[in-house]
Parts: C-alpha cells; sequence; structure tokens
C-alpha cells in the first residue's frame, strides 16, 4: 500500500508515547552479541538456515464466487463457496474468516478506539470524520453460511472476525467445503476512505469502483501462531491463504472489469474490435495498444447502458481477488517478455487520467516487472494491472489501484509525474511482496512495504534515473531518524501500535536499510545474490522476519546481527564525530639495532606531544621514535622481525590517528574521504566491526603517502548520519566545507 493513502483512512489514528522508563545508557549494550535469544527457535517447519523446513506446510483454500455491482444503489451482493484444505499437523474444531468490511459497520472495534481532537475553524470533512458524522451504513449483512448440503453451520461474528464452527473436527488432509452469502454498501472514498471503495463524478454522473476486501476471506493458520485472526483495525492489512478463484461478476454491460486473474470469457462481454485489439496487445511488446479508446469511453459516459454482463476471471495460487469496474474507463495493453513468460500489462483509467496515464502507465508496469523480477524470480501470472483512482495506492494479485491524474487541462509537473510513477511502480511491484513472498502484513508492515518501497527505489534509480526520488534511501530518512524518541517506535513493532512511525518504520526506514545494506555494508553482488535466495525460498510460502533476517546471513556469509538489532529492534540512529586527528611522522633518525637495551621512559611521546585538542593540521606532524622491538615482545619465538625493514617502510609517510565518536548509539560502517594537498581524493571504507569492543568511541592509525588536507565522514550521506555537520577535519570551517559537499551532491 502506498502510504499516501494512511491520509484517507475512516479512521483517525492518534498515537501516544511507547514510554517506558529510561535506566541510565550503560557502558556496553551489546550491539554485536547474537540475535539467537530473540528469534524463534528453528524446527522443522523454519531451519536455521533460514529457508522453509523438511517439514514446512501450509494451508490452502479455494474459492467460486458468484458477485454483482449494483450500480444504482452502489451496492455488492455474493455468495461464495470455499473448499478449505487442512495440511496441519493437527485437527481444526472451527474455522476463521476476515470480514474486513465490519470496518465502517456502526460499533466497530475501530471506530470505538479511535482518537481525534477538535480545534476552531475545523474543516466540515476532519470534524465529521472525528465524530462519524457521514450518512453511510457499512459493513456485511450476512445472509447465510451453510456446508456443502446446505445444512446452516454455526458461526459467531466478532468484529471484523468470523468463526464457523465444523460439524466434525477437520482432520489432517481432509478438505471441508461450505458457502456463504453476503451484501454490503460501498463506500464513498471521498468521505469515507479506505482501500477500497468507489469514486463518482458529478460532471458526468459516472462512477468508478474498486472492489478490494469485498467477501469473506480465510484467515491463515500457520506454524508459527495458529490462527492468525487478530482484528482489522485499518493499518494492518492482511495475512492471507494461498489458493485457486473462479469469479463471475455481473456489472452494468458498458462497464469495463479488470481483476486478479485472466478473463474466460472475452466473447461474451467485449466487441468484436475490442477483441482483436486486445489479440494485438498480446503480441505487442513496444508500446501499448488501445483496447478501449477515450472517444469510445466518453460515449458510453453518456449512454449509459441498462443491461447486464457477466465477466468470469480465473485465478490460480493466489491469495487474495480484487477488481475494478466502470464505463468510464480506457483500456491499454502490451506484452512484456518477462522469463518463459509474456504476462500482459494493463491500464485502465478515465478520461481525466489520460494525458498522463497513456504515456506512462503501462510502460511502468513493465519497468516493474523487468527490475523485480531480476532482483527476486520470474513473475509468474498472466497479467498485471493498474487502475487510476484518487486515492494513494492499494495492491492485489494482478491488480493495484493508483493515483496521480493530470491538471484539467492536460498538463502536468515533474513532481506529478515523479509521483504518479513511483506509485505505479509500488504498487504492481507488491505482486512480488507480499502477494508472491507472502508476510503476514497484519504483524510486520516492513516485510512486504519495506521490502518493496526498496525495489521501488530500485527500479525509479535503474528505469527513471532523471526523475528524483530519494526518499526510500538514507539520505530520505534522516528527518525521521533523529525525531522525538518518546513517540518513536522500532521497525519490528506491529503494524497497529506504531502510531506516527507507521509510515517511516513500513516504508522508508526499512527501504532505507537494505539500501545501506546493498551499497555500503555487504555490497550488490553479495546482497543481490542473496536477497534473491530469499525470493526464491519464499514464493507462494508465508515467510517471517526471522526467515529473512537467516537467509540473508545464511547466503551471505556475513554477520548483520548487529545490523537487524540496530535498524530494526531499536530507535536509535547514527551520527558518528570525527572528534580528533593527530597527524604523525616517524623520526629519520635511526636507533642502533645492535643496541638491545634502549630505554625509552613511558609517556614520553604523550608529554612531548601534549597540547589541546588539535582541530586542525595547522601545527604539522607529530614525530615519534620507533625503537627496536624488545625480546620479551617475541616471548617463545626465537626467530626476529627486522626493525629496520619496518622503520624504512614508514619513513616519509604520512600518520593520521583518527578519533571516531558513536553518539547516536546505531553503530554503522565509517565511509572517510580524504582530500590531500595535491587534490586528489580517496573514498576508504571501514567495517561497523570497527566499533564492536567500543560501541561509543573508536581510535584508528591510517597511513598514507601524500599529506591530508580535509576529512570528511559520509560524504555522499550513504549512512543517515543525522548531523554531518561534525563530519568534517578540520574542525573550522567544517560546516562551510560539509555543505559545498552536500551541494555537489545533489
Amino acid at each position: 500500500m502506498e502510504k499516501a493513502i494512511l491520509i484517507s483512512l475512516c479512521l483517525v489514528i492518534t498515537s501516544t508515547a511507547w514510554s517506558q522508563e529510561q535506566a541510565p545508557t550503560p557502558k556496553w549494550q551489546g550491539k554485536f552479541e547474537q540475535l539467537d535469544q530473540m528469534l524463534p527457535t528453528p524446527n522443522s517447519y523454519r531451519s536455521s538456515s533460514g529457508a522453509p523446513g523438511a517439514e514446512y506446510w501450509q494451508q490452502r483454500a479455494d474459492y467460486v464466487i458468484n458477485v454483482e455491482l449494483n450500480d444504482e444503489n452502489q451496492s455488492i451482493t455474493g455468495a461464495e463457496t470455499i473448499t478449505y484444505y487442512n495440511n496441519a499437523p493437527e485437527d481444526l474444531k472451527y474455522l476463521w474468516l476476515q470480514l474486513d468490511q465490519n470496518l465502517y459497520a456502526d460499533g466497530s472495534m475501530t471506530r470505538k478506539a479511535a482518537g481525534g481532537t477538535i480545534r476552531d475553524s475545523i474543516p466540515a470533512k476532519m470534524i465529521a470524520t472525528t465524530t462519524n458524522s457521514f450518512d453511510f451504513k457499512g459493513g456485511y449483512t450476512i445472509k447465510s453460511v451453510n456446508d456443502g448440503a446446505d445444512k446452516a453451520l454455526p458461526y459467531t461474528i466478532n468484529y471484523t472476525m468470523m468463526r464457523v464452527d465444523l460439524p466434525q473436527p477437520l482432520k489432517k488432509g481432509e478438505k471441508f467445503t461450505f458457502k456463504v452469502e453476503w451484501s454490503y454498501n460501498v463506500n464513498d472514498m471521498m468521505m469515507i476512505g479506505g482501500r477500497g471503495g468507489m469514486e463518482y463524478f458529478p460532471e458526468d454522473g459516472n462512477y468508478i469502483y474498486f472492489i478490494a476486501q469485498w467477501f469473506p476471506r480465510m484467515c491463515v493458520f500457520d506454524d508459527y501462531e495458529g490462527w492468525q485472526n487478530k482484528q482489522f483495525l485499518g493499518a494492518g492489512e492482511f495475512a492471507l491463504t494461498f489458493g485457486n478463484y473462479r469469479v463471475r461478476i455481473t456489472v452494468p454491460s458498458d462497464h469495463i472489469v479488470g481483476a486478479s486473474g485472466w478473463l474466460q470469457n472475452p466473447k461474451d462481454v467485449l466487441t468484436k474490435d475490442q477483441i482483436d485489439r486486445f489479440e494485438k496487445a498480446r503480441k505487442t511488446f513496444d508500446q501499448p495498444v488501445f483496447v478501449v479508446t477515450e472517444e469510445e469511453a466518453k460515449k458510453k459516459e453518456k449512454e449509459r447502458s441498462k443491461k447486464k454482463s457477466t465477466w468470469e476471471f480465473s485465478a490460480e495460487n493466489v491469495r487474495d481477488f480484487a477488481f475494478s469496474s466502470s464505463r468510464k474507463y480506457i483500456w491499454d495493453a502490451m506484452a512484456v517478455k518477462n522469463g518463459n513468460g509474456t504476462p500482459l500489462a494493463q491500464s485502465l483509467y478515465p478520461k481525466e487520467g489520460f494525458a498522463l496515464w497513456s504515456k506512462e502507465s503501462t510502460k511502468a508496469i513493465k519497468n516493474t516487472l523487468d527490475v523485480y523480477s531480476a532482483r527476486t524470480i520470474d513473475y509468474p501470472y498472466p497479467t498485471a494491472y493498474s487502475c487510476n483512482w484518487v486515492g494513494g495506492g492499494m495492491e492485489y494479485p494482478m491488480i493495484s489501484f493508483n493515483g496521480g491524474r493530470p491538471a484539467k487541462d492536460g498538463t502536468f509537473s515533474e513532481r506529478t509525474l515523479t509521483r504518479t510513477v513511483s506509485v505505479i511502480v509500488h504498487e504492481v511491484g507488491h505482486n512480488y511482496f507480499p502477494m508472491i513472498i507472502n508476510s503476514d502484513e497484519r504483524q510486520c508492515t516492513w516485510m512486504d512495504e519495506g521490502l518493496n518501497s526498496f525495489l521501488e527505489k530500485e527500479t525509479m534509480r535503474e528505469r527513471y534515473p532523471k526523475l528524483d526520488h530519494t526518499g526510500n534511501t538514507p539520505k530520505g530518512i534522516v528527518s525521521f531518524m533523529k525525531g522525538d524518541k518518546s513517540i518513536m517506535r522500532p521497525v519490528m513493532a506491529m503494524s497497529d501500535n506504531q502510531g506516527r512511525s507507521f509510515g517511516p518504520n513500513g516504508y522508508s526506514k526499512p527501504a532505507a536499510a537494505l539500501t545501506l545494506l546493498r551499497e555500503t555494508v555487504m555490497g550488490p553482488e553479495l546482497f543481490d545474490k542473496a536477497f534473491k535466495e530469499y525470493a526464491t525460498r519464499w514464493a507462494f510460502k508465508h515467510p517471517k522476519p526471522s526467515d529473512f533476517f537467516r537467509t540473508l546471513e545464511d547466503a551471505s556469509a556475513v554477520d548483520l546481527d548487529w545490523f537487524w538489532r540496530g535498524w530494526f529492534y531499536t530507535t536509535d540512529h547514527v551520527d558518528l564525530t570525527v572528534d580528533e586527528v593527530k597527524w604523525y611522522k616517524v623520526k629519520s633518525s635511526v636507533v642502533d639495532p645492535e643496541k638491545k637495551n634502549v630505554k625509552v621512559k613511558q609517556g614520553d611521546l604523550a608529554a612531548k606531544t601534549k597540547k589541546d585538542k588539535q582541530v586542525d593540521f595547522s601545527g604539522g606532524p607529530q614525530e615519534f621514535t620507533v625503537i627496536n622491538t624488545p625480546d620479551n615482545e617475541y616471548r617463545d619465538f626465537r626467530n626476529r622481525l627486522d626493525d629496520n625493514v619496518i622503520r624504512q617502510k614508514l619513513e616519509g609517510k604520512n600518520l593520521y590517528e583518527v578519533t571516531l565518536k558513536n553518539s547516536g548509539g546505531l553503530v554503522s560502517p565509517v565511509i572517510i574521504e580524504w582530500t590531500f594537498k595535491d587534490g586528489s581524493k580517496e573514498l576508504e571504507r571501514i567495517p561497523a566491526e570497527v566499533w564492536r569492543n567500543n560501541e561509543y568511541e573508536v581510535k584508528k592509525v591510517f597511513v598514507k603517502d601524500k599529506e591530508v588536507i580535509n576529512i570528511v565522514i559520509d560524504p555522499n550521506l550513504e549512512t543517515a548520519d543525522v548531523n554531518v555537520n561534525d563530519n568534517v577535519f578540520p574542525k573550522k570551517p567544517a560546516e562551510n566545507k560539509f555543505e559545498q559537499i552536500k551541494k555537489g551532491n545533489n
């Protein structure tokens, strides 16, 4: 889900401080200790390597659904037959289903738990949302719940969850078929918001419908926590079971429908010309083909057919099903070469979006499938839709609803272009996370949104390099990282408990962390192989955070426990400081190697060089003496070093003792840019393990052939350091120097 949609949720979420008594900061916090005791114990279902275990299992649910969209009163009426397969090593006495539309019902937990404030001159829409003053009756009406023989089954509704009691326990390897009939009113997204609904166009009196979370859906039952039946409160999304779908959708006959699946009956719902264009699109790879033109859509807006048609779709091995329907839709499509397949990229949009969407949407689908497949697995489904709506963005298997439109005169700014393209990339990208690599969104937002935001950023970097898109990078996350810790949550906090941290923690912070991991900690080659291994292992399965953490380490041989601990389990930030730099040279005089007992009084060098803390190189280098190695340094070794050779290697060299401090708490790699007197530069990378023995201060000696005139830590803003003004030496004019560097990077 694109984070802008959070603004339009039907509830007002307010956060309170996640307060806990803070103990004094210890001198050692174990930032490099392993995560063993924080992660679940590996077992036969989930292995210690992060791969599915030898006895891994998961459930399956198949659906046959008949649904009708009423364009006169904006309602949905449906009937479904669910076949549930129990692959668990235990009997099930009841089944749990999600009733997501009950989010909008009167008296829902969401409404009761929502906060809000009142102020003078408050907009009417805002106070209406806070006080639930809209005239809308939402939530499901459940008509019946029957078994396969149409015998009523006992059921209990608890807000957004429905428990169906079975006539007898469902044993391992058995399946159970039952039926549910229901109806509900479709919410107006302008008033109530939400992850689906309708948009009304008063100019022509027509609607676009975005029908999602629309049928009672099976909850996940897994090895990790049994039934995932935590209530749907609006922020935490969904945990869903894979299965096969056969869906018949009845709509006005002049509507165009896009859905999670492949159209089975084109001859029943399309004209001959549309079928011919559709078939041409399936063989066209260089540019989109219009299946429904703008002129045809405008004509249908005025005629408004009263007849009905039924569109039938089939989808295999998907975790959900959604559709969009409107007579306003313009439709273009283009084939995409992807592995051994040729999925069809399809876009649906009204005339209000034509100037922008006809140029960018279908192309963005192709770019997304190209980049994501290279980083994960080949796209396994036959199609991917992008449908234009007025919200931020929302995703479902094979179909996504994406915001962004030009101005009324058809013009659009670069900012609108960037936002529109990035939203489409993000939502289409969700086909991989979590639609294929199927994490639990109700618990861990970052496992789908964060990983997806990272690949969104990578797609924008590779395919749209001229567009400014830095929000999911270390540079872009700095303002959040240095924010108020009293209201900040760790990334690992559950979705509904994130408060104001929801957007950054779900999207940009984990995306920035993965960028840092790829570019700075692991390197692109190791990271890409490990990330692809995770996607391959967990495609069409239900991974957990520990599976991701363990797989990336297992596939790379890089110990990342310090990284997960700091970036995902704490609210620490990066704030490194170049505290002091001392410049040394070895004295040219050579101590006679035959004199075995040269005595140098302890502390002589310190006494000779003691002065105020150095803030620049104006005092020149301090000289020091290299004496012969005393015999006691060799212990019982009989052989000896040639001390003169060591002195000769250091003769004329510039030695710099750099003192680094970590005041942000988050340990980080150290990236040093050295600028030499002759104008040349050198970039040096020090791994985060430099902090393993002292998490707050490190002294390190560097040997350089040339004289250094300037040192900058993190010159390219790779590490999300929240205060770069203390990253420069000489100290003055440090701020001006770094401001010049930042301007150069921009």
